[in-house]
């Protein structure tokens, strides 16, 4: 079963930037769909970005333009990269691991332990 293990939150201050990382256990090229979902305190979890294997990445619409998701295959790891941070972008934020069930739905195999980022104004 894959694993997944994230580094890279923190607190940064507004306008700042951050990068997370999400390393798997296994090859990631194995993988369906790759993606990033954040939680804030009383909210649902909310998918922020996903690149599923031979696609082009999308986005939530909030972090258009600021947010980057990339994988390396090499090191089974997939980035996203996060500019111009927002207070509202303070999240725990998570890696997941999709299996692709038809066009643009997936299952969720496995998620990561979850990361903190918090973004003071």
């Amino acid at each position: 079963q894959v694993q997944l293990v994230e580094s890279g939150g923190g607190l940064v201050q507004a306008g700042g930037s951050l990068r997370l990382s999400c390393t798997a256990s296994v090859s990631i090229s194995s993988i369906d769909v790759m993606g990033w979902y954040r939680q804030a305190p009383g909210k649902q979890r909310d998918l922020v970005a996903h690149i599923i294997n031979s696609g082009s990445p999308k986005y939530a619409d909030s972090v258009k333009g600021r947010f980057t998701i990339s994988r390396d295959n090499a090191k089974n790891t997939v980035y996203l990269q996060m500019n111009s941070l927002k207070s509202e972008d303070t999240a725990v934020y998570y890696c997941a691991a999709a299996e692709l069930m038809t066009v643009g739905v997936w299952r969720i195999v496995k998620w990561g332990q979850g990361t903190q980022v918090t973004v003071s104004s």
